[in-house]
This record gives C-alpha cells, sequence and structure tokens, in this order.
C-alpha cells in the first residue's frame, strides 16, 4: 500500500531541497548584513503559552498533544511566544539591543491552501529593548534588503503600513468604547478580504450608529497620512501617533526603499499584541496572500511574566514568497555541481578511482565516481548527468603516474602528472583543477 504525504505538507526531493536552501540561506544572510543573531527554540512548547497570547481558540488553529505526564502541548505554529519566553528567562543578562533572527518550522491545523500549509517555514527577525520608530524602519528595511536581493522591485511588491495605535486613538476619539477595541480589530483586519458589501454588513453589526461606522469607513479608505485631519479632529494621542508615521516614512525615503512603502489604514493585523505601527507585504497585483508581516508590540514581554520592554519585528513565510518568486522567474538556487566525477576503463582500475575520490573529497572538493564496472561511455555518461565539471579517467597512463582530465563543458582532455595533480587540491576551498 503506497503511503501519501499528509495533506498540507511537502516533500523536499534535491530539486525543491535547493529551492528551499536557496531561500533559506537569502533570510539569513540579509538578516546577518543587518546586524541579527540567530537563535531558535523547541519545537513544541506548553499549549498554555500560545493561549496567554492568543486566546483559549487558538487551540483549535494547532496540533496540540498531551504527553505521558499529562501536560497539554502543541507543536509551535509561531516563534514570537518562544521569543518572549526566552528572552524573559534571562532578561537582566541579555545585552541590549537585542537583534534576533530565527527561521523556524512551524505548524498550523487549518485548511491547505494555496500559499497556506500546515507546515511551512518562516523567517523572523525582531528588535528589543528599541523605543524608537527606527527600530521599525530597520526591520522593514531588513525585509526589503532580501526581497529587493532575489530580484522584487516597486512595480512587484508594495510594503502596506498603518499604525494600531492610532487606530485605537482614532475609534476612542470618535466614541468606540476601550473594551470593543480588540473585537472591532478583527473585523476590521477583514477590509481587504471579504467583499464590500460583507465587510459593511459586519462592521454594521460591531457598530449599529451609522455616522460612526462611515467614520471608521472613511479613515479605512484614508490615502495619506497627512489626510487624516479630515476625518476627525486630531487629540493628542492621534497626532503622537500620525507623527510617529511620519517620522518612519521619512526614515524608510532616507534609507532608500521608500518607493516599496505606502500608508494603508486598512492594515490592522487581527492580533490583539501589536500596539504600534503595523505592516504586511503584498504582491503588488494583490492576487496572493500576504508575504508576511509584523510590527510593533511593546506589551507582550510583560504578559508573559516579563517587564514591559518595547519590541518590534516581523516574520515572511515560506510559502507565498515561493509562489511569487516562481512567477516572477527569480528563483536560482546554486545548485552543488560536481567539481569531479572519477571514471575507470575497465575493474581493474576500480580500487584506484575509488581511493583517487576519496583523496579529492579530503582535500575538500565535490567528487564522485561509479558504483558499477561499466563502459566508459556510459561512466562519461553518468558524470554528464551528474553535471560534474570535470572528468577523471582512470586508465593505462595511471600505471605511469598520470591522469587524463576532461572538461566536461569544453570537451577539452589533457594528461597531467597524478603528482602535480594533487598539488593543486591542498587548499579545500578550490573547486576546480
Amino acid at each position: 500500500m503506497k503511503i501519501p504525504p499528509v495533506k498540507g505538507t511537502r516533500d523536499f526531493y534535491p530539486q525543491d531541497m535547493a529551492v528551499r536552501n536557496w531561500i533559506i540561506d537569502g533570510w539569513k544572510q540579509a538578516s546577518i548584513r543587518n546586524g541579527f543573531e540567530e537563535y531558535d527554540g523547541p519545537i513544541f512548547e506548553y499549549l498554555k503559552m500560545f493561549q496567554i497570547k492568543s486566546g483559549d481558540e487558538i487551540a483549535e488553529q494547532l496540533f496540540s498533544l498531551t504527553d505521558r505526564g499529562g501536560r497539554e502541548l502543541a507543536l509551535r505554529p509561531e516563534m514570537t511566544p518562544s521569543l518572549a519566553r526566552m528572552v524573559n528567562q534571562r532578561i537582566n543578562s541579555l545585552p541590549r539591543p537585542i537583534k534576533w533572527l530565527s527561521v523556524p518550522r512551524l505548524f498550523r491545523a487549518e485548511r491547505p491552501q494555496k500559499g497556506r500549509l500546515r507546515e511551512f517555514f518562516q523567517w523572523n527577525i525582531d528588535i528589543i529593548g528599541v523605543d524608537d520608530v527606527l527600530a521599525d524602519a530597520e526591520v522593514i528595511f531588513c525585509a526589503l534588503d532580501y526581497l529587493r536581493g532575489v530580484g522584487l522591485r516597486p512595480n512587484d511588491i508594495v510594503v502596506k503600513i498603518s499604525s494600531r495605535k492610532l487606530l485605537a486613538a482614532l475609534l476612542k476619539r470618535i466614541g468606540i468604547a476601550e473594551e470593543r477595541l480588540d473585537s472591532l480589530y478583527i473585523v476590521l483586519d477583514k477590509k481587504d478580504k471579504l467583499p464590500l458589501e460583507t465587510f459593511r454588513q459586519m462592521l454594521s453589526e460591531q457598530v449599529p450608529d451609522v455616522e460612526i461606522a462611515d467614520k471608521i469607513q472613511t479613515f479605512m479608505e484614508t490615502q495619506a497620512v497627512c489626510d487624516i485631519s479630515r476625518v476627525v479632529e486630531p487629540d493628542s494621542e492621534i497626532e503622537q501617533a500620525t507623527n510617529e508615521l511620519i517620522e518612519l516614512f521619512d526614515w524608510l525615503d532616507r534609507m532608500g526603499v521608500g518607493t516599496y512603502c505606502k500608508f494603508d489604514p486598512g492594515i490592522v493585523r487581527g492580533l490583539a499584541y501589536y500596539t504600534g505601527i503595523v505592516y504586511e507585504i503584498y504582491d503588488k497585483a494583490s492576487l496572493l496572500r500576504a508575504i508576511g508581516g509584523g510590527g510593533r508590540y511593546d506589551n507582550l514581554l510583560r504578559d508573559f511574566g516579563g517587564p514591559s520592554i518595547p519590541a518590534t519585528g516581523f516574520a515572511i513565510g515560506d510559502c507565498v514568497l515561493g509562489i511569487l518568486l516562481e512567477e516572477k522567474g527569480l528563483i536560482k538556487p546554486e545548485l552543488q555541481k560536481l567539481d569531479y566525477f572519477v571514471v575507470y576503463v575497465e575493474e581493474a582500475y576500480k580500487e584506484a578511482a575509488v581511493k583517487l575520490t576519496m583523496k579529492l573529497r579530503s582535500a575538500g572538493q565535490r567528487a564522485d565516481f561509479s558504483y558499477k564496472s561499466t563502459k566508459l561511455s556510459k561512466q562519461l555518461k553518468e558524470a554528464s548527468y551528474r553535471e560534474a565539471k570535470k572528468c577523471v579517467i582512470i586508465g593505462e597512463e595511471y600505471k605511469s603516474n598520470k591522469l587524463a582530465i576532461k572538461d566536461m563543458a569544453t570537451g577539452q582532455q589533457e594528461l597531467i602528472e597524478l603528482a602535480h595533480f594533487f598539488v593543486d587540491k591542498q587548499n579545500p576551498s578550490e573547486t576546480g583543477g
């Protein structure tokens, strides 16, 4: 009986693995050059930890289990709770600012669909300990540093930016009670995900007052930060949040990525723990789900039993990103081709071929040989299939300590002394001969 993979998961054959490594290596390189250090945590945590952050209903959205000791655990659906727990454990000894990156494998028990699977990889970067909009700008720059590096331009992607602080201040200013904000955020977060009439109906159920609902609708359609004052007379909280956004866009312009960014008050980020700047990255045509997103979460460490410390961060998953890069023809993994494939003209030279291959590997070269003592033509065909750069041919000349080296790209072949061949192989960083 053939057993298929579990729905919502992926098999990574060598070609797929090359793409996965190419994406993840790019994430890490961008993070490191932007000053972030890598960390990781356990693949499962106490279920309660995710309930603290997202509420008891989160249990239905993740893979949970009870271990033999009766403890309720869950496979991690995200990394931020683990980050908060780890930082709180060593809060007094960690130098600040804390700039960390991680690329965890995550799990969510939800219905698989395009760009959304039950198992995926996610790039996370966070800055903890900086109460300055400059940190938010740096996080956004780091995301764009990677995305620009793989060839995505302003006509391909857009960073839609808003502020939960601004939204909360405006809602309170027009008469929404603070205890109703969290439930309203969930509705507002669906604005661009639902037909307009459906959204209006959901909004009217939350906000029966037509005048207040209209003001909310007008705000959600505002095109520029400077137009906010036209929606409602600003108070000190609205002015502070507005000035933060103005400063953020100013920093992004000075960092050279302003052309990728736009103000969009429709970006809410449904999770309640966001406290300030929030943003999501989309393909410009908005045909896909969000590539990634994030924002400021100044209260999360406190919610996990630690001190109140400012923090900001983002996450990008590999699923939607992979779809977009493939559609744009931008996936260019560096395949680890063989430096040498060692062939032999007859069975008598097989041992010599194996020994030579091992010597090449010990010298840092990527080398292989054929297990079967087939005709030379078939071995050369195998070398071509394996995309080896060069072929080492062991034949009669080997008795005179000589090797035939064939360049597989040009077809040129030369006869060299065995001792001379290995002089150039003493540096493991070399990949030629």
